[in-house]
């Protein structure tokens, strides 16, 4: 058996390997870009196979290619994936259709009513520690059961992402506890345990992955596995986690008090703590590692965001300077965007708003303003929503010690300024943030004893600070305000134009 430890992670857009050795050396890394799939207004799928497990398998092959490291030379394996997200499995274990993602598919809101209506609004929160929402997985599965009632019947299991690829891995059927959490109302929190309290007219607990953490052994890679993958048979593969949670793992977002903000295709938040608060607005789940917890949250269009602006108002650019091109220009645009505010809703919001029907708006518009402009509005309409997130956490009384930034978005400098300027916080960027891939490989390392939690502090490696400017304060709280205002303010025509286009979020 070998020593180094592989991590895999499977994002929205792209999907990234690294192998690593017990040292926290990486030696070798690989990226597969992929699409995603908005077959309907509201609607989000990747297909598990096309997607999940190609990207997987393809990442293995790139990594351990023999040149010079092969499968033999892994100690062990993790894997992570966008999440929560429902795929339903038929009795031989294959994908009956294409996985329904997280929280930016926004499918289920009648299923949401229904849920509510007939259980409780409150004692849903009071038993699963949030509301449900457009993340949660349990509306999700009742509209599986209503809408397509042909796929409902061949139904054997259910399971998330990150989750199937374990299972393509090793066999066994396991989910960590953090990605469980969101499979409310039918995981108890308060005993770390699927529950069938709320789950008449949803599934049974039994078709369900059984419970696990993250740092836990799942199962050893299977010989077919291992023959399409390169890895060698027996090899462990740990639990594994949602891309977030790993993503917090990789920069030492570990104890208390410790914050992420992950800038991806969506921004992601999860603050560790050590006792659950519960609060209407955020989402209380289970943590990393035993005796844990975390409050996160999520924005649906951020990262994504910059995307489709690249694509659709950018093709001008070359492909592979677009980005830096457009960050330098906005760079230049004073705070404030000359006037323009823009609500960076494009698919719906997630956390604090919960809107599923929400949508994009620009306000202020007039001939003087270009490209740059726009997009740099863009950017601080992203940073007053993670402030929103950052006041909701200070409402109901959770302590931040520390916020941490990583993602794509953290790359550069000009986001996060922004960002600290909105906000008012201090940020930390680790030397390398190299993503959720880099927490894997450190669960793996947990799970197969190469590691100890304490060795992740040479993992991470120092960090950068970005300081917020006390110079823009006063502008930046009088655009944050503005912006609360234009949602309040166009919120009902926003909901009018999705209804009148058919929309069925």
């Amino acid at each position: 058996m070998g020593e180094l430890l592989l991590g895999i992670d499977v994002g929205t857009y792209s999907s990234k390997g690294v192998l690593v050795t017990p040292a926290g050396e990486v030696l070798r890394s690989a990226v597969v870009e992929h699409g995603l799939e908005l077959p309907e207004p509201g609607w989000a799928e990747h297909d598990a196979d096309g997607v999940w497990w190609h990207d997987l398998v393809a990442l293995c092959r790139k990594l351990l290619d023999g040149a010079p490291y092969r499968g033999t030379d892994v100690a062990g394996v993790a894997i992570s994936a966008i999440g929560p997200c429902l795929l339903p499995l038929d009795a031989g274990g294959r994908p009956l259709r294409k996985g329904i993602l997280y929280g930016v598919d926004t499918r289920a809101t009648e299923e949401i009513a229904w849920l509510n209506e007939r259980w409780g609004e409150d004692a849903i929160f009071a038993f699963s520690g949030m509301r449900l929402t457009s993340q949660a997985i349990g509306p999700k599965i009742l509209w599986l059961r209503r809408r397509e009632p042909e796929v409902w019947a061949r139904t054997e299991r259910l399971t998330t992402a990150s989750s199937y690829l374990v299972y393509r891995l090793t066999g066994e059927h396991v989910i960590d506890r953090h990605t469980a959490s969101h499979y409310m109302p039918l995981y108890d929190l308060a005993h770390h345990a699927w529950s069938s309290r709320y789950a008449d007219g949803l599934v049974e607990p039994e078709r369900l992955p059984r419970l696990a953490w993250s740092d836990e052994v799942a199962g050893t890679v299977t010989a077919a596995a291992a023959e399409e993958t390169g890895l060698r048979a027996g090899t462990p593969v740990a639990v594994g986690a949602v891309d977030a949670l790993s993503e917090a793992v990789s920069v030492g977002v570990v104890a208390p008090g410790d914050l992420m903000v992950m800038y991806g295709s969506t921004t992601f938040f999860i603050l560790v703590l050590d006792a659950p608060q519960p609060n209407p607005v955020t989402w209380m789940t289970a943590g990393a590692f035993v005796g844990q917890h975390a409050l996160a949250a999520g924005m649906s269009t951020t990262g994504a965001l910059t995307r489709w602006f690249r694509d659709e108002l950018a093709r001008d650019l070359p492909e592979d300077t677009a980005y830096a091109r457009l960050f330098a220009e906005a760079a230049e645009i004073e705070p404030g965007a000359d006037g323009l505010l823009l609500l960076p809703y494009f698919s719906g919001e997630r956390t604090p708003i919960d809107d599923p029907r929400a949508r994009g708006v620009i306000a202020g518009l007039d001939l003087r303003h270009h490209r740059a402009h726009l997009f740099r509005a863009a950017l601080e309409g992203v940073a007053y929503g993670i402030r929103h997130n950052l006041e909701s956490f200070a409402a109901i009384g959770a302590r931040v010690g520390r916020v941490v930034a990583v993602g794509g978005g953290a790359q550069g400098d000009t986001w996060l300024r922004i960002v600290s300027d909105v906000a008012g916080v201090t940020q930390e960027v680790p030397a390398r943030t190299i993503g959720a891939s880099l927490g894997d490989a450190f669960l793996a390392g947990l799970a197969t004893g190469r590691v100890r939690r304490s060795d992740l502090s040479d993992w991470v490696g120092a960090a950068r600070r970005i300081e917020p400017d006390p110079r823009l304060r006063e502008r930046y709280d009088a655009g944050y305000a503005q912006y609360l205002e234009l949602y309040e303010a166009t919120r009902g025509i926003v909901h009018r134009l999705g209804a009148g286009r058919g929309d069925r979020s």
